[in-house]
């Protein structure tokens, strides 16, 4: 069972194809807002150009360019090669890969977000179990929320500057950990955005 992975909801573009869970390709480069430019020829790259049985892709949240991107790209392979396609959260990929060497009952995973706002989710202290549904919070409403002595993910190191200590572990959710999280219920292939989109329709900007 040979799985395409893609992941662009961060300014991380990773890009894995697993066979039985083994990466037998990968990419993973921090790009900014290049995932449109690189995204394609990652895959192309892949072996037999990434060709798989099916392609899991991150929905978010996140960047809400990125993770329309990745998932514009997921459904045009999926159609093309006819195979399943489904998502999962970048919050629930990092929080698998923090579990390790994780010590407590709960961990707090966060992504950087727009507007001075920090996408974040609460999980059990082994990653497998959401105790949250994600959300998008002020960095400075949210530092006086979030107790945790040890933070993860591209955002945490804001929120441990906002609140003036703790430990903050810069992680970004990588497309060849998605074995860690494999056995979860699958998502929908649609966009997780947990707040309004930036930009508005000129219909969307005639009625506000």
């Amino acid at each position: 069972m040979r799985i395409l992975v893609i992941d662009t909801a961060t300014q991380a573009l990773s890009v894995a194809l697993l066979d039985d869970g083994t990466p037998v390709g990968h990419f993973h480069e921090i790009v900014g807002r290049g995932h449109a430019e690189a995204l394609l020829p990652a895959i192309a790259a892949m072996p037999n150009g990434g060709r798989a049985d099916a392609i899991a892709v991150d929905v978010g949240p996140g960047s809400f360019t990125g993770v329309r991107i990745g998932i514009a790209a997921a459904r045009a392979l999926a159609l093309a090669w006819n195979i399943p396609l489904h998502g999962y959260s970048a919050l629930s990929l990092i929080a698998a890969k923090a579990a390790f060497g994780h010590e407590g009952e709960s961990l707090t995973v966060t992504i950087t977000g727009g507007h001075g706002e920090l996408f974040w989710q609460r999980f059990s202290g082994d990653g497998r179990l959401a105790r949250t549904a994600p959300a998008s919070t002020a960095i400075v409403a949210l530092a006086a929320q979030i107790a945790d002595p040890v933070l993860y993910g591209t955002g945490a190191e804001a929120l441990i500057t906002a609140r003036g200590a703790g430990t903050a572990i810069s992680l970004y959710p990588d497309a060849a950990d998605y074995p860690l999280i494999a056995a979860q219920q699958p998502l929908s292939p649609s966009p997780i955005y947990c707040r309004g989109a930036d930009a508005k329709t000129m219909a969307e900007r005639a009625a506000s």
